[in-house]
């Protein structure tokens, strides 16, 4: 099919994007255009405008004291491959290898996959789990929202028709912190069926001090998981035991019950994505 008629704007600032949206309540926005373009092909999506934000400076990659500053339009290709994303939050090229194809990671932007809030996307489990900083720019100004507080329903954000999303502010991992990112598709570049991101802090002694999770494709949102993992036993274990990958299991395929099969799969992924955490710490070895 063809998308029905829309105006196309290329945006010159961010200011003049939000002014943009403000003045037209069906305004789109396309970045990378890798949600977007689809949904105007089969007429799911009608705007009458669409505000291309593809030429605006929102690409800068920044360490700011105790956070990795990441501009709304970081492609995911970058995320994937960028050597100081990589040794500053080693969990975001863990998730964004997972991501479609690599045509698409070309193209697909961080900002667009965290406004888009698919429910199966990757990248908004993995800024649940690193408890990230989203900046959003509207008329008023900008304000920040933790990433568990953004995600509102299926495709759906507490956003603003009128505000954009310029830059993600995730933590950086410390030495002590350990990772994992785990998830099942039918086929490689296909959706994910369900997903687990994990992360976790360690001290010399080997107990996790400190640990959080999220999953993806078991509901609306990112599944928070951060309070089941300390309930189980995560926080304070000295090592992986089988009863401990149990435990996990049986907790997350209860925290994502409603489809069976699927979270079934969830507690599978989550007891390998902490077993993997555990393996990847620098004072940890798993126990068989």
């Amino acid at each position: 099919m063809k998308p029905a008629p829309f105006d196309y704007v290329v945006a010159s600032s961010v200011d003049e994007a939000v002014g943009l949206l403000a003045a037209d309540d069906d305004a789109k926005v396309i970045a990378g255009g890798q949600s977007l373009t689809p949904l105007l092909a089969m007429r799911l999506a009608r705007p009458s405008v669409v505000v291309d934000v593809g030429r605006l400076p929102l690409a800068e990659i920044a360490v700011d004291d105790g956070l990795l500053d990441l501009g709304a339009l970081v492609r995911h290709r970058v995320l994937e491959t960028d050597a100081l994303i990589a040794r500053e939050v080693p969990l975001l090229p863990m998730a964004a290898r997972h991501i479609g194809h690599t045509a698409i990671r070309n193209r697909g932007t961080l900002g667009g996959s965290v406004a888009h809030a698919d429910p199966a996307a990757e990248l908004p489990a993995a800024l649940v789990a690193l408890d990230a900083i989203v900046v959003v720019q509207g008329p008023s100004g900008t304000r920040s929202v933790r990433a568990a507080e953004l995600f509102e329903g299926f495709f759906t954000t507490t956003l603003a028709p009128d505000e954009l999303v310029v830059s993600v502010r995730v933590p950086r991992a410390e030495p002590s912190d350990a990772c994992a990112f785990e998830e099942w598709a039918p086929r490689h570049g296909d959706f994910a069926t369900a997903g687990i991101a994990v992360v976790g802090s360690f001290a010399g002694d080997g107990a996790c001090t400190g640990v959080r999770a999220a999953a993806l494709g078991v509901g609306a949102v990112p599944l928070d998981l951060s309070a089941t993992m300390a309930d189980v036993g995560v926080l304070g274990a000295a090592a992986v035991t089988p009863a401990l990958v149990r435990s996990v299991a049986t907790a997350v395929r209860a925290e994502a019950a409603g489809d069976d099969d699927r979270a079934e799969l969830a507690g599978v992924l989550a007891a390998r994505a902490v077993a993997s955490m555990f393996e990847r710490a620098p004072t940890q070895r798993a126990v068989a």
